[in-house]
């Protein structure tokens, strides 16, 4: 009882942090996305002008459109081959705590970084052909999600194997006994049991592919024409290159908040319902 008068010493810090830096600018933006500013000082009250605005921009619909088509073939490729590689290095092969290393290494790196190593390496093939990676919106897309793959599979790998880590070793071979084969056995007793390892990955690949922009400035930097700038990268166009269109990114960037935010939660509800005890 007497830890309890601390209480408010210890959480004031991070309560204050917490609010200065995420909840009190996320409601001053949400109120300056309904209006025209150029400042914080001078916005005028507009209503819903900036999001009907937003709406009707091609470049925001086709980074909408771009972002989705991106996000669901990078959330499901980084997880099928980074639970594959993980149930491959618990196998207790030679040298698995080096390839664990090496595949981990490139999350280490800057999505900046990343970028330029990435738009180097590509445009080094693209030369045969005569191209570059911004000649066409196609190879843009592929070489982002090239990267975004070649950067989180080391990562979700290292999540997956604590899961399958943690996976009761008896469970495993009563299904051998049972007379089940390997795929009966990663259906019925691996995935189902490893499920909590899906949630995180499954999450935080999709939250890493819905926001990134590092990455996508680097690379391609929206090009050809923009037909590659996915929402983060257009949010930032909007509001530093367009004048007198800082309350549309204001409201674009709302936007962009509630989707990645309901898709997220809807994501999280689905897969924990199929999470096991064990």
């Amino acid at each position: 009882m007497s830890l309890k008068k601390y209480f408010p010493i210890f959480v004031l810090p991070t309560l204050a942090a917490f609010l200065i830096a995420f909840v009190i600018p996320f409601l001053l933006g949400v109120f300056l996305s309904f209006t025209e500013f150029t400042t914080i000082l001078d916005a005028q009250w507009t209503g819903i002008s900036n999001y009907i605005k937003a709406f009707s921009n091609d470049d925001f619909l086709n980074a909408l459109w771009f972002t989705v088509k991106f996000t669901v073939v990078s959330v499901i490729s980084i997880n099928i081959i980074a639970f594959a590689l993980a149930n491959l290095l618990t196998k207790g092969l030679k040298g698995t705590n080096i390839f664990r290393t090496i595949f981990f290494m490139p999350n280490l790196i800057g999505g900046i970084v990343l970028g330029y190593i990435w738009q180097l390496i590509i445009n080094g093939v693209l030369k045969f052909f005569g191209v570059t990676i911004t000649y066409d919106p196609a190879y843009g897309f592929w070489g982002l999600v090239i990267l975004l793959n070649w950067q989180l599979i080391g990562y979700m790998m290292v999540i997956y194997i604590a899961g399958l880590q943690n996976i009761p070793s008896d469970l495993q071979e009563a299904a051998k006994v049972d007379g089940a084969n390997r795929w009966q056995t990663l259906k019925n007793v691996t995935l189902p049991l490893v499920m909590p390892s899906v949630t995180i990955c499954t999450f935080l690949t999709l939250t890493n592919s819905f926001k990134l922009f590092d990455q996508n400035l680097a690379l391609t930097a929206g090009a050809p024409s923009q037909q590659t700038a996915m929402l983060a990268l257009d949010i930032y166009n909007t509001f530093y290159s367009k004048v007198g269109w800082e309350g549309v990114g204001q409201a674009k960037a709302v936007i962009f908040f509630l989707i990645v935010a309901v898709i997220s939660f809807t994501q999280l509800i689905l897969t924990r319902k199929r999470e096991v005890e064990h």
